[in-house]
């Protein structure tokens, strides 16, 4: 069996470690394994080809904002890729996560389905079933067509023109009787998603949870850490995020991790918060800001430090943060934001509904009062997160596409 993945990034992110540790679990395995990617640096390991330059991909980018359409164009790098399909004849196609303006999704999709090739589907947002946004939120208008976008321009980045339906339709019709196809979501909650659009409904879908390196994320020694963040023998709330902002709007939620801090800083409680943030976000005394935290081995030590891991986004489609923290023995409190509450483990976690920051505080000072085992948290969360069991659940899914029996 030989499987070629297709990711935005290689190595790097959430979705570009996850391509990665599926790769070594190949290789492991005796499977052969091959790896398109189109951002970022160019590599030197053996069967990752880089298919796009970065100018190209930000012409791209900057052609789409005055069409409206996100996931076109891209002619040359798309004409590479599939010239690297061609050239390794994989058994199985994986796409993992394909926009950042590399491919030409449709173009992509319409080859595949024509060429009949096997192929899996992996969702980690929902621009492939909405056509358009990551994160469609409370709006429902991609189970219709879309067009007249309430967010166009936060979304799409357009300059002016609405192509939402334009992409709605085109995505559509790039799936229309492809059966060659298997979607994985990574959540419950992005399954029922998928299944619920008109462009992936009728398909074949599962769910796999994603995996991390189990052997990074457990729990470690901390005290050095808590010894600088809490010297007076504080607890410790840790918040870890792309970007950390006050915008009362911003997906992620930083503004109700001020609010609580305010709101606990007459308590013996220190917040730490990892993401990076503008020089100039002024925070309450007790919020240590600590910028990008880039290396995985120092964020491992930094959730097993804390006593509590908040996350306060509105929307997630899975919860990297949440499977860390839990696999190195810290509990979990934040807003239900459809997949984190489902992909959890409910012993160690409390999930409140989005914006209720006096229920939010509840759940923080409850589980900063009781005792818990950090051990257990640990073993437990590498059990259910660990990349070797979402590398084993994939071989089993291509084993079954190529037999044909999904």
């Amino acid at each position: 069996m030989k499987v070629l993945q297709v990711n935005c990034v290689y190595n790097k992110g959430s979705t570009g470690k996850i391509t990665y540790d599926i790769h070594a679990g190949l290789l492991s395995e005796g499977i052969e394994s091959v790896i398109c990617y189109g951002r970022g640096d160019k590599t030197k390991d053996a069967n990752v080809y880089k298919t796009c330059g970065e100018l190209y991909s930000k012409a791209n980018n900057l052609l789409s904002r005055f069409t409206g359409v996100m996931y076109g164009g891209c002619t040359f790098s798309t004409s590479k890729l599939i010239s690297i399909i061609k050239k390794e004849k994989p058994d199985i196609v994986h796409l993992q996560c394909i926009n950042g303006y590399f491919v030409n999704i449709y173009s992509l999709i319409e080859w595949l389905k024509d060429n009949r090739i096997k192929t899996i589907l992996t969702l980690h947002a929902e621009f492939m079933h909405t056509a358009n946004c990551g994160h469609a939120l409370d709006c429902e208008k991609w189970k219709t067509g879309c067009g007249n976008c309430p967010r166009l321009k936060k979304e799409t980045k357009s300059l002016w023109l609405d192509g939402t339906a334009k992409s709605w339709k085109k995505m559509k019709a790039a799936f229309d009787g492809f059966k060659d196809l298997t979607v994985v979501s990574v959540s419950p909650w992005l399954l029922e998603r998928a299944s619920a659009s008109p462009i992936l409904a009728g398909k074949n879908h599962k769910v796999i949870l994603n995996g991390l390196d189990d052997s990074i994320f457990r729990l470690r020694k901390a005290d050095n850490l808590r010894n600088i963040y809490a010297p007076n023998g504080e607890k410790i709330i840790f918040h870890a995020t792309p970007s950390f902002n006050d915008d009362p709007g911003h997906i992620k939620g930083g503004c109700f991790i001020l609010e609580m801090a305010k709101r606990l800083a007459d308590k013996n409680i220190k917040f730490v918060v990892a993401g990076r943030h503008s020089e100039q976000l002024k925070v309450p005394s007790n919020v240590t800001l600590l910028g990008n935290v880039r290396e995985q081995d120092k964020l491992a030590r930094l959730y097993s430090m804390a006593d509590l891991t908040l996350i306060a986004s509105k929307k997630e489609t899975f919860s990297m943060i949440a499977a860390e923290s839990l696999c190195c023995g810290t509990p979990i409190v934040g807003f239900k934001a459809g997949a984190p509450e489902q992909i959890t483990i409910d012993e160690y976690s409390s999930f409140v509904e989005y914006g209720d920051i006096d229920a939010l505080q509840n759940a923080v000072e409850h589980f900063l009062s009781i005792d818990v085992d950090k051990s257990k948290i640990s073993t437990d969360g590498r059990a259910k997160y660990s990349k070797k069991r979402m590398v084993a659940e994939y071989i089993e899914v291509y084993k079954k596409a190529m037999k044909g029996e999904i």
